[in-house]
C-alpha cells in the first residue's frame, strides 16, 4: 500500500490538536466567521489562535476572506473527503474481520 500523500499528512497532522478540531467544529462552510470570534471562547492570544488557523489553512481544511480589517474564516470540507477515503479501507477491514469473527462464533457449540 502506498503511503499517503503529503496533503494527507497535513490534514491528519491539522486534525491531530483538539484546539484545531475544536476551531473546525465551531466554522460553516458557507458563512464565514470572524478570527476574534473564533478566538474568544480559547484561553490562548489571538497570535496563537492565528498559528492554528495557519495550520488549517495550510491542509486546506479552512479559507480565510479579509473584509476592511476583519479576517473570516470558513470551512473548506472536501479535503477531508481524502482522509475518509483513505480511512474507509480500513473500516472494510475491521467490518470483514468482525463480520468473519461473529460467523466463527456462531458456528461454535
Amino acid at each position: 500500500m502506498a503511503a499517503p500523500g503529503p496533503n494527507l499528512d497535513r490534514i491528519f497532522s491539522a486534525l491531530a490538536d483538539p484546539t484545531r478540531r475544536a476551531l473546525l467544529q465551531r466554522l460553516d462552510a458557507e458563512d464565514g466567521i470572524s478570527v476574534s470570534e473564533l478566538a474568544r471562547p480559547l484561553s490562548m492570544s489571538l497570535p496563537a489562535v492565528m498559528k492554528h488557523l495557519d495550520v488549517l489553512e495550510g491542509a486546506g481544511l479552512i479559507a480565510r476572506q479579509k473584509t476592511g480589517r476583519t479576517v473570516a474564516c470558513r470551512l473548506t470540507a472536501a479535503p477531508m473527503e481524502d482522509a475518509m477515503g483513505w480511512l474507509a479501507r480500513y473500516q472494510r477491514f475491521w467490518t470483514e474481520s468482525l463480520d468473519r469473527l461473529a460467523a466463527a462464533l456462531e458456528k461454535a457449540p
